[in-house]
């Protein structure tokens, strides 16, 4: 007979059966995962496994969101502007669903003309005079369209492949595939600008059901770029020290018994939260910059920007940060389209472009990937009086730069009101899937299995653009 209770039996049994599960369940695809489970502590090491050869090796993400719209910067349309003011053909409304207008609104006209920039003549609105300098840099997809039609679902929808919270974003699956070149930073680093945050809240950045440490760190774009990195009066880097070591001691421990990658994350954190008091007020420093460089992104030390946000990303992947989101949530123009427009391109065109530039100039675009773009379009027809127009998921617009990108290509083709995608058709999934393509990395097969099935970012869907790849 055992010497111990039955109950003490029943629970060291129930254990060994819970610590077997785990294993069976978390380590079930072989040892890679074991493998990806250490790639979770942060970024000890870079440790990339690509599926293929990659174009890309990093990702800079401008998210603009609220939605710009296409029909006065991007998709010249001037049989918009010849029928404004009167209704759309009803053929063109059966089963369309607005968000918030009658969808049998008047036609609105473009409240700016277009412009032809570079090699090839490309039509860009008269708003982005900027971006028009490096129009041959870039590629730009004019048939983008996705299956929600309000902010916060559209938005979750494109950075994590589905219109519900829980899902890792993009960032948390390119560092859990491809880890971080950087042992200083961490591997996905987030900026917020604009009115407010993204509607989609952190669920934009998060990491899932994938181990913590692959969710973006949101910086502020002034001063400590984290909250409370450093130290409070009275402790010194000995007592410091002595307090991060006993932590990690603890939870060293821990994680010897139970297994829990969290506990991985956690300790991984602390370690990485050191090293940032020395790196990153370093990174932070925009004054070192040189005053050509500042101007031609319009940044400002000292001052919280978009530009200074640019100028930053940039000076992230140089430190081997692996993807950089910017977010500017500014362009929701249910009314006041006009002004709007100019004073959020005023904020945002000069320094999209001078990214593209700067990159070039360093020889960073050829391996660095630039993605700018909202979570969907707007509207043919008019909302609020005559300035402006309702959300659209039909059709909008999204440019890329770098990363094996095709340059000076202009990609797909919409009706002519700007409602319907007639060419070239490019789902989120698509997007993602491209994204990923140019990462060296197949989005079939970066997978991560959780409760029976096999997730990943592009959901059941999508397919590579190989238009898009140079």
């Amino acid at each position: 007979m055992s010497a111990f209770p039955s109950h003490v039996n029943a629970l060291a049994a129930r254990q060994q059966l819970l610590n077997r599960r785990w294993f069976l369940r978390d380590c079930g695809v072989g040892l890679g995962t074991i493998a990806l489970a250490d790639m979770a502590r942060a970024t000890d090491a870079p440790k990339p496994r690509t599926h293929h050869e990659p174009k890309a090796k990093r990702v800079i993400y401008l998210f603009m969101g609220g939605a710009p719209s296409h029909l006065e910067l991007f998709d010249n349309k001037p049989q918009l502007a010849k029928f404004d003011g009167t209704l759309p053909p009803p053929d063109l409304l059966r089963n369309y669903r607005a968000a918030f207008i009658n969808p049998n609104s008047k036609l609105l006209g473009p409240k700016f003309k277009f412009k032809k920039f570079g090699k090839n003549g490309t039509e860009l609105g008269e708003l982005l005079p900027h971006l028009g300098e490096v129009v041959d840099d870039i590629a730009i997809v004019k048939s983008m369209n996705t299956d929600a039609f309000n902010h916060a679902p559209a938005q979750i929808m494109a950075l994590t492949g589905h219109q519900q919270f829980g899902r890792p974003s993009a960032g948390a699956w390119v560092t859990y595939g491809l880890g971080s070149e950087s042992k200083d930073l961490p591997g996905f680093v987030v900026f917020s600008s604009g009115s407010k945050g993204p509607s989609g809240g952190n669920s934009c950045w998060g990491s899932g059901f994938l181990p913590s440490s692959h969710a973006g760190t949101l910086f502020r774009s002034a001063g400590d770029p984290v909250l409370f990195l450093g130290n409070p009066i009275g402790v010194d880097s000995a007592m410091q020290k002595e307090s991060l070591d006993a932590i990690n001691a603890l939870n060293k421990k821990r994680l010897d018994v139970v297994g829990d990658p969290e506990i991985a994350a956690r300790i991984s954190a602390y370690e990485m939260a050191g090293r940032m008091q020395s790196s990153a007020p370093e990174l932070m420093d925009l004054s070192k910059e040189t005053k050509e460089t500042l101007a031609m992104y319009g940044a400002e030390p000292g001052k919280p920007s978009f530009a200074n946000n640019c100028l930053l990303a940039r000076r992230l992947i140089e430190r081997g940060v692996r993807f950089v989101q910017l977010f500017h949530e500014a362009w929701d123009h249910h009314g006041g389209l006009t002004n709007g427009l100019k004073s959020e391109c005023g904020k945002t065109d000069k320094a999209s472009a001078a990214l593209v530039k700067d990159l070039k100039q360093r020889g960073l675009l050829k391996d660095t990937l630039v993605v700018w773009g909202g979570e969907f379009g707007r509207t043919p027809m008019v909302q609020g009086g005559n300035d402006g127009r309702d959300h659209h998921p039909n059709c909008y617009s999204v440019w890329m730069a770098g990363g094996g990108v095709k340059p000076g290509l202009v990609l797909g083709k919409s009706d002519d009101l700007g409602f319907n995608v007639v060419e070239d058709h490019v789902h989120v999934h698509d997007l993602n899937a491209t994204i990923l393509h140019l990462l060296g990395l197949n989005h079939e097969k970066l997978t991560y299995r959780l409760q029976g099935r096999d997730f990943r970012l592009t959901d059941v869907h999508g397919e590579v653009v190989e238009k898009l790849i140079a």
